[in-house]
């Protein structure tokens, strides 16, 4: 091998050794502590965005957030181990014959989003999908499913600049997190697939559609679904 490849390979293992031991320290780290930005926040910020996030504790996030973006975004949660795996075989696989990369779309669990947003960059490709995998599986070994989701509750991206529940309630709603509604609760669900186009707080027809259908899912479905996000005997009722 040219000793120019082989100084390339060397720098490319380099790099991802150093990525791998990087985060698995933060994934240590971030167990116990709460990160102070994710990589999106990063990115943004580097670019010239004003960030606005305010980390809340999940006790002090209503429950009616917590279910509605289970509903919405991941419904299998609190059962599955950090990755669809039936449905990830099936979008790389279409990926793959199709030649189109943007086959990906979707398939992303809670955690893969989590993962994505702390660690990775914008796009859908490939190399970060399989990325978000390797990152997602000891990830669900090392955190709660309650600690997942209270760090996703504090990174989602809710509009311009505008991370987390907190920030987001009070961008949209004017009112902390801890006293939104289940109606507002579903908006800010439905919103996270693309919180430009679906605004919570000024929401469009089909947004407002999409919100009625997780609240009215909200109230019917068992508390079962939900029981890895509550803190230990507190039940909740969906309307409450």
């Amino acid at each position: 091998m040219p000793a120019a490849l082989k100084g390339g390979a060397r720098g490319l293992l380099l790099m991802s050794a150093t990525f791998g031991v990087l985060t698995a320290f933060g994934l240590l780290l971030f167990r116990q502590v709460d990160p102070p930005l994710s990589a999106l926040m990063l990115g943004q910020k580097l670019g010239g965005q004003v960030i606005d996030q305010r980390w809340m504790p999940i006790d002090r996030i209503s429950p009616h957030l917590l279910r509605a973006i289970i509903l919405s975004e991941d419904s299998q949660f609190c059962s599955h181990h950090g990755i669809d795996i039936t449905e990830m075989r099936a979008l790389m696989l279409k990926a793959e014959l199709t030649g189109d990369e943007q086959a990906l779309r979707g398939g992303s669990t809670i955690s893969m989003q989590v993962v994505k947003n702390l660690y990775l960059w914008p796009g859908k490709n490939l190399v970060r999908k399989g990325l978000e995998v390797a990152i997602t599986l000891p990830m669900e070994v090392v955190w709660s499913k309650r600690r997942i989701m209270e760090v996703y509750l504090n990174i989602a991206e809710w509009g311009p600049g505008i991370f987390g529940a907190e920030a987001a309630s009070q961008f949209h709603f004017s009112k902390p997190a801890s006293r939104l509604t289940p109606r507002e609760a579903a908006l800010l669900a439905v919103a996270l697939p693309n919180p430009f186009d679906r605004v919570a707080g000024n929401p469009g027809t089909g947004t407002q559609r999409l919100a009625e259908r997780i609240e009215s899912r909200a109230k019917t479905s068992a508390s079962a679904r939900f029981r890895c996000v509550l803190a230990d005997g507190i039940s909740f009722k969906a309307n409450s």
